[in-house]
């Protein structure tokens, strides 16, 4: 008897804990920032490969991926270092224990503004 209350409250506990556990998991996993317009300068660049292809802008403050529907843009300046002009989203992807994992700057709504 006192065997089968031992492995229905295990059973219990366990049953807790992964709840609890996916639940904060499910939590932390990404956060977005308010928009800001910002200035960038730095250079065009096209990372990935096949079909899963981005537009970058990478410079001395770091890198802004430049989403699909606006590529067209900035599709034929790849190589060339441009200025732009539009509106910052900082996404942040954290693990499951609360760490950084990854950091992602988006710019939407972009405008050029020089062409060097």
């Amino acid at each position: 008897m006192n065997s089968g209350r031992y492995f229905l409250l295990t059973g219990l506990l366990l049953l807790c804990v992964t709840v609890t556990y996916a639940r904060g998991n499910k939590e932390k996993n990404t956060a977005a920032q308010a928009l800001e317009i910002v200035q960038v300068s730095g250079v065009v660049r096209l990372v990935g490969s096949g079909s899963f292809t981005e537009l970058v802008i990478t410079g001395s403050g770091g890198e802004w991926y430049i989403p699909r529907d606006e590529t067209y843009k900035l599709h034929d300046l790849q190589q060339r270092t441009v200025t732009v002009e539009g509106e910052e989203t900082v996404t942040e992807r954290k693990s499951g224990n609360g760490l950084l994992v990854l950091k992602r700057r988006e710019l939407k709504n972009v405008r050029i503004l020089s062409v060097g």
